[in-house]
């Protein structure tokens, strides 16, 4: 990786309230965090209010070492209620009219796009226009070269979405990741054919264009399908404290890879060990042990 390049995790940075207290959340904060402990240099990108929950957010990612570029705006910071289920699968009721629904697309903002060779986005941030115009812009501001990689990681919440949110995502990505709940409720809004996982994954691949496409199915495996590849690997049964986060740290730890030069299936593999080990622990951002981060070092 050019050493004056980064990566960037964009989009919602909030607090996710969880019954044993709050914890920092939102998918590009974890995934930037999680790439940033293989050593990669990565940024966050949202906004913050100018409120003491914003301030923590800024003082939380300067404890954990973690850059950011995250303006202040005169919007609340955005929090999200977590409920887990038996299983430790989280539920989340996620406020509206918030901070990281108005980012907004500054000089600075361009120039880290224009060093940025990894992007990680979602639909999400996107609900707000003032939001998506900002990530549509910055995805555009990009180098553009083969080695640029445009994660569209969907993260489907609630209604905050639309087809056309949707279609012109996976129009700007080259990457998408995708779990097996969301590709059921893509296939009914974009007409994909009543076959296989794997069939309706290769018709997202073929249609968009895209360099990979990344399919998780819980404690049923993944996948990752490239036009001429395909890589699959089971999930590790572990003792889940719960699962916030993991899907976040699988992205990271894949993209992390990819870009120190590892083959798709190194990267894969790595990817569902670490995802494991975030599912034992309690939040979305524990720090890794030693040993999983030195098979990247």
């Amino acid at each position: 990786m050019n050493n004056h390049l980064t990566t960037v995790g964009m989009g919602e940075a909030l607090w996710d309230v969880l019954p044993e207290g709050k914890k920092i959340g939102g998918a590009p904060a974890n995934f930037a965090y999680h790439i940033s402990q293989f050593g990669l240099s990565s940024q966050v990108v949202s906004a913050v209010g100018e409120d003491e929950l914003g301030k923590e957010i800024q003082e939380n990612f300067r404890q954990k070492q973690l850059k950011f570029l995250m303006e202040s705006v005169p919007y609340p910071t955005g929090t999200v209620s977590v409920k887990l289920d038996a299983k430790g699968i989280p539920w989340y009721d996620i406020k509206e009219n918030v901070a990281w629904d108005n980012i907004p697309f500054t000089p600075t903002l361009e120039e880290l796009a224009r060093r940025t060779q990894a992007v990680c986005f979602g639909s999400l941030a996107q609900r707000n226009r003032v939001s998506r115009e900002t990530i549509s812009r910055f995805l555009d501001a990009m180098p553009d070269t083969n080695e640029t990689l445009k994660i569209f990681d969907i993260n489907l919440r609630q209604e905050f979405y639309t087809k056309d949110i949707l279609e012109n995502s996976f129009c700007k990505c080259n990457i998408l990741k995708i779990n097996d709940e969301e590709l059921a409720v893509i296939s009914v809004l974009f007409n994909l054919p009543h076959t296989s996982l794997q069939e309706r994954c290769r018709a997202l691949l073929t249609r968009y264009h895209l360099k990979m496409l990344i399919l998780t199915c819980g404690t049923d495996g993944s996948y990752v399908f490239t036009p001429g590849n395909l890589s699959f690997a089971e999930t590790p049964k572990v003792e889940v404290a719960d699962t916030v986060g993991a899907g976040d740290s699988f992205t990271a730890t894949f993209v992390a890879s990819i870009l120190k030069g590892k083959s798709l299936e190194e990267a894969h593999r790595l990817a569902v060990e670490v995802s494991a080990y975030v599912c034992t622990q309690h939040g979305a951002m524990p720090t890794l042990p030693d040993y999983l981060k030195a098979k990247l070092s």
